[in-house]
């Protein structure tokens, strides 16, 4: 005769309570509390750091430009012509262009440039993150004659 436990063997059950799933849960949206708000952060510090970048090729083409042309474009030309040859046939344009092609700001929107500036010879900006003129942080203007 077989004795009770090997007949009816227990039987354990493997799992989670619902106390044990809500204290990880809690835990986990704590982390993402306080984790969060540093990882946005940094990607709109790298948005600007890249803005910045961009203006800063775009200067160096700007340069050449003018060491072959004795002069910048103007508002009107805008970066364009170093991308595409303007109508004046005074211009010198080397094969392939001063640039490939022009960046666009790092939300997407054109890089804006006028020829006088208003902040010295030319100015090369973006209206950051909000596209509107003004602002700070991440909303604040990037240009030529703000970076370090």
């Amino acid at each position: 005769m077989q004795n009770a436990i090997t007949r009816y063997p227990t039987v354990f059950q493997q799992g989670f309570t619902l106390i044990e799933i809500m204290v990880v849960v809690v835990i986990l949206g704590i982390l993402a509390a306080l984790i969060a708000p540093n990882i946005i952060g940094r990607i709109d510090e790298a948005r600007v750091t890249a803005a910045g970048t961009d203006i800063r090729t775009i200067e160096s083409a700007l340069q050449l430009y003018r060491m072959d042309n004795f002069r910048y474009p103007s508002t009107e030309e805008g970066i364009e012509a170093l991308v595409n040859k303007p109508d004046d046939p005074d211009i010198k344009w080397p094969e392939g262009g001063y640039l490939q092609r022009l960046p666009q700001d790092p939300w997407n929107r054109p890089y804006l440039y006028l020829h006088p500036g208003n902040n010295g010879e030319y100015d090369l900006y973006s209206f950051g993150r909000d596209g509107e003129q003004g602002g700070a942080g991440p909303d604040g203007d990037i240009g030529n004659w703000n970076l370090n």
